[in-house]
């Protein structure tokens, strides 16, 4: 979903500053109030420079201003790379007549590459003008690396605010801990330790539960910024991050009507933030490189969530599986596999139930694999393993593999 609407005392531009030979490279989005912030990171051992930067400003729980460049990702650039991260954040807050430490960088694209100094800083003295003329989904756009289109989601809170969510991603994704490029914004009023605790518990149970290919990025970034221009104040209290994660997955309205120490518009700017999460966490499973299905698949009835996760991660990363999936092949055999190659997570097979979309696995029976084979072939599919073990379950998104993403991948920089 596209809305073009977004929270009070915003801006954003993107614009082509010659980081990428064409289109839309170079984004902003700044408040015109100090924010309310948290941000969490990849946990590759491998980080990007942005992200080292990034990680110094969130610290303090204020942020202003999200800078993201696309087409190159100042990552194993040296010293050089980290000092032109500083260089150009400085120029960008000298232009906006803030701090430094407001900043957030960011950049995504081709590991290894020296960054362009003078593209980067030329485009950081450019950001008041480009601003001007604020536009969201230009920012969507500019953030774009191997993604086939933009990912916004925005709600209007009937208690009064917005948020907005815009991500990017298509590849190299299985985040832990961190997401892709996904931002969050929101007029609301929020303390920096109630973000540090929701941010967290969103993620867990949005974007930490997708996967396009099993790579996790090195300059994954979810950040999100309250600057609580519209007088609605909201919290999210250490009780409540208890209670949130003992819900089953995905979380419903009527989990988030429930969270103590909370007033309703708290819990609807709880569930509404967590729709948006899930709305970019579909969205970016659909887009994965080379993708034509969505995959959304629940293990349920396992021993721990724990188990359940563990389960679910080994399928939705399976080739053999998501290349099936690919081919409309009701292969149950390969989820037996996948599942059994959990060594620590035994489970009898004459425990399994195997659901795709309403229709339940009868391996001896041929027209069922037919009628399973049609619904494979739809964009969307939908899968449950029952482990016939408890009440735990664990939802997960992924994406089928096509040879789009072979060829995709083994051109990327070339």
């Amino acid at each position: 979903m596209i809305d073009k609407d977004h929270p009070a005392d915003f801006l954003a531009a993107g614009w082509h500053s010659g980081i990428k030979p064409d289109g839309l490279d170079f984004g902003v989005i700044h408040s015109l109030h100090p924010c309310d912030a948290a941000a969490i990171f990849t946990r590759n051992n491998f980080v990007g420079n942005p992200v080292i930067v990034g990680r110094e400003n969130a610290a303090s729980g204020k942020l202003q201003t999200i800078i993201v460049n696309s087409g190159n990702s100042n990552v194993a650039t040296g010293p050089e790379g980290l000092q032109l991260v500083r260089q150009y954040t400085e120029v960008a807050a000298e232009s906006l007549g803030i701090d430094p430490g407001l900043i957030l960088p960011c950049s995504t694209g081709v590991i290894g590459r020296p960054m362009p100094a003078d593209r980067m800083l030329t485009a950081c003295r450019e950001i008041p003008e480009k601003l001007k003329q604020s536009d969201f989904l230009a920012f969507a756009e500019a953030i774009r690396t191997t993604d086939a289109y933009v990912k916004m989601r925005g709600i209007e809170l009937m208690s009064g605010g917005y948020i907005l969510g815009i991500a990017k991603g298509a590849g190299m994704i299985q985040p832990d801990m961190a997401t892709m490029l996904s931002y969050i914004i929101t007029d609301v009023s929020i303390g920096s330790a109630d973000l540090g605790r929701l941010i967290r518990a969103v993620a867990n149970r949005s974007f930490n539960r997708l996967s396009v290919d099993g790579d996790t990025s090195t300059s994954d970034t979810f950040a999100i910024l309250a600057n609580g221009a519209a007088g609605v104040h909201v919290r999210f209290p250490e009780e409540a991050a208890r209670m949130f994660a003992e819900f089953a997955h995905p979380i419903t309205p009527a989990d988030a009507a429930s969270l103590p120490g909370m007033n309703g518009q708290s819990r609807e700017f709880v569930s509404a933030l967590m729709d948006i999460c899930l709305t970019l966490t579909r969205l970016i499973a659909a887009d994965g490189e080379g993708a034509s299905k969505l995959i959304e698949l629940r293990v349920s009835k396992a021993q721990s969530r724990e188990q359940a996760l563990k389960i679910a991660r080994s399928i939705i990363n399976s080739p053999l599986i998501k290349t099936a999936v690919y081919g409309a092949d009701p292969n149950w055999g390969r989820l037996l596999m996948a599942i059994g190659k959990v060594f620590d997570e035994p489970v009898p097979i004459e425990n399994l139930k195997i659901r795709f979309g309403e229709h339940h696995l009868n391996p001896d029976e041929t027209d069922n694999l037919k009628i399973i084979s049609n619904y494979l072939s739809g964009s969307e599919v939908e899968m449950e393993i029952e482990l016939g073990l408890g009440n735990a379950s664990e939802t997960v998104w992924g994406c089928d593999l096509t040879e789009d993403y072979v060829r995709l991948n083994s051109m990327y920089t070339t």
